[in-house]
């Protein structure tokens, strides 16, 4: 699969909105892979991480977002399931289910369940869009998800300790 060819097809070649998505993306991507490198044991799919995390955002552009040059119509928390659609039309379900269960730690009902989709959820709360070059801290990942209640600041910090450690 050609990640790249997906991102080209829905984001102009010159535009603020797709270095945004770029930067933060491979961000995620890097993190991701940095975490299956450390860990072999886990056996997770490199390839596959790697290009899910690069497409894991794919949705924001149809998202009001202005801060991060969103200028679409839909609420921003609807970025991963908006994008979830955009992947299954283009034939990627395993890249979809990526999409929808990478928001906080999970939505109700779209938890990350595989390897893979739990250390690109977990990696992507490291970066934000709207600070691209301030990594946080675990700390800090964990004060950001606090206000949306103490069970995916307990699932975080489970992640943290299992590709962290």
């Amino acid at each position: 699969m050609d990640y790249q060819k997906i991102i080209d097809k829905y984001y102009p070649a010159d535009d603020e909105l797709r270095r945004v998505l770029l930067k933060h993306s491979r961000q995620v991507a890097d993190r991701a892979l940095l975490i299956a490198d450390r860990h072999p044991e886990l056996g997770v799919d490199r390839r596959f991480l790697e290009e899910a995390a690069m497409l894991h955002d794919i949705g924001i552009l149809r998202c009001d977002a202005p801060g991060i040059f969103c200028h679409g119509t839909e609420p921003y928390i609807m970025h991963g399931r908006i994008g979830a659609d955009m992947l299954r039309q283009e034939g990627y379900e395993r890249h979809a289910r990526v999409a929808e269960r990478h928001t906080g730690t999970g939505l109700p009902g779209y938890e990350p369940e595989t390897l893979e989709e739990q250390i690109i959820c977990y990696a992507d709360k490291f970066y934000s869009k709207s600070s691209p070059d301030h990594e946080k801290t675990v700390e800090e990942a964990c004060r950001s998800l606090r206000k949306f209640g103490e069970a995916g600041v307990v699932k975080l910090m489970e992640w943290a300790k299992r590709f962290e450690g």
